[in-house]
């Protein structure tokens, strides 16, 4: 089965990461999702991260009725911070039956020469990219881009950290989210003042 994997901190998920795993799984060959939630982000700070199974369980409320996408804890037991290359070695040695592509957003495609390994992973693994306002992928240097495939995802603007931020202003933001999820997130006070 060909899989895309589909890494983030996930924190939360929303509409705009959904509709990003819906066009891809509908519009190109790839046969299911994988929300890879990552632990921590070589990138990231940790500041307002939701616990590791708080962000899984957010995303399995998402997805709930929707067989083509699937939530992963691979990098719950992996050494922290996550590294994709790890991950993805450790994915083939557990589904060996399963080809594992990249989803990723242009704006860290343009980065990918910073990762660990990056070169293993332009070399022997199809990315999907999603275009970003401002990101321009043609400016690429020393990337194979045959294993390249833009997907012209329909652009939404929306991220985490706004969520969370108006969220915590007191905002209603129940059309940014999926329905159970916003109730959840409500339920159990993520992201309010203290």
């Amino acid at each position: 089965m060909k899989i895309g994997l589909y890494f983030g901190s996930f924190n939360p998920i929303h509409i705009g990461h959904l509709a990003i795993a819906n066009y891809i799984v509908e519009f190109t060959e790839l046969e299911k999702i994988w929300f890879i939630v990552s632990p921590q982000n070589p990138f990231k700070a940790q500041s307002n991260l939701l616990k590791d199974h708080q962000r899984l369980e957010l995303i399995n409320i998402a997805i709930k009725d929707f067989p083509k996408f699937y939530a992963s804890n691979i990098e719950f037991s992996m050494p922290k911070p996550s590294y994709t290359i790890d991950t993805l070695i450790r994915l083939e040695e557990k589904y060996p039956q399963h080809e594992f592509n990249l989803i990723l957003g242009a704006d860290n495609l343009l980065t990918i020469h910073k990762w660990k390994n990056f070169e293993q992973i332009i070399n022997n693994y199809t990315i999907y990219v999603v275009p970003r306002n401002g990101y321009d992928i043609t400016k690429l240097d020393n990337i194979n881009l045959d294993k390249i495939k833009i997907t012209p995802v329909p652009l939404m603007e929306i991220s985490s950290s706004f969520i969370r931020e108006s969220l915590k202003n007191g905002h209603n933001l129940r059309f940014f989210l999926p329905n159970d999820v916003y109730e959840y997130i409500t339920y159990m006070n993520f992201y309010k003042k203290n």
